[in-house]
């Protein structure tokens, strides 16, 4: 693939960006995005949307994961009842690495839940984060991120937002502060405890009675 020389910023020590691994953001985006959904196909501007990056940029990308070949260039319409047909892209399936990229990305997944710890524990005072939900095919719990403590919500919701592109899925989040979970703990909350008896993941923790 071309390298393209993306404004990046650069890691801190011990910081985890899955770009270092591909070479620029837009491109590991774009592949996360299309090996999490290869059922699906995407038009350009949509894409665009869904990683936050610039239509030259992704076109870039496009045209570098379509000549390798994970990426496949399709004319035709995604909805039948559309008028003219459409470029529009998919995953490729059948590329001979698909499955160890998806794998790859999925563990870089992992390392990623380390830097949203990071950066929330970096931005507020940070009491208990947790996956569930999808994350851990919880499909009865109505949250996929439980976050405890006090931060700032600008730097919360930008926080969720750089987590979101990066993993390429939406994700439901739910924050209080530790007053607030305590006592809906405490008094036997039925959204509190749904979360809590559900399968979860948990990233960071100061409660010894969890």
């Amino acid at each position: 693939m071309d390298n393209t020389n993306e404004p990046e910023m650069a890691a801190k020590p011990g910081e985890f960006r899955i770009e270092q691994l591909f070479g620029s953001r837009t491109r590991a985006r774009l592949l996360t995005l299309f090996l999490e959904n290869s059922d699906r196909a995407f038009y350009v501007r949509e894409l665009t949307r869904r990683i936050d990056a610039q239509l030259n940029a992704v076109r870039r990308e496009l045209k570098n994961l379509v000549d390798v070949g994970v990426v496949l260039e399709v004319e035709g319409k995604i909805i039948p009842t559309e008028g003219k047909e459409k470029k529009f892209y998919r995953a490729n399936m059948e590329f001979p690495l698909f499955e160890d990229l998806r794998g790859v990305m999925r563990k870089a997944a992992v390392l990623m839940n380390r830097e949203i710890v990071r950066v929330l524990r970096e931005k507020g005072d940070i009491d208990l984060i947790l996956l569930t939900g999808r994350f851990v095919d919880a499909t009865n719990v109505p949250t996929d991120l439980l976050i405890v403590g006090t931060i700032d919500p600008e730097h919360l919701a930008t926080a969720i937002r750089e987590f979101e592109r990066d993993i390429a899925r939406e994700v439901n989040f739910t924050s209080m502060p530790k007053e607030e979970f305590l006592y809906r703990k405490d008094v036997g909350d039925r959204f509190l405890a749904t979360i809590l008896d559900a399968k979860r993941v948990v990233l960071w923790n100061t409660f010894p009675e969890l």
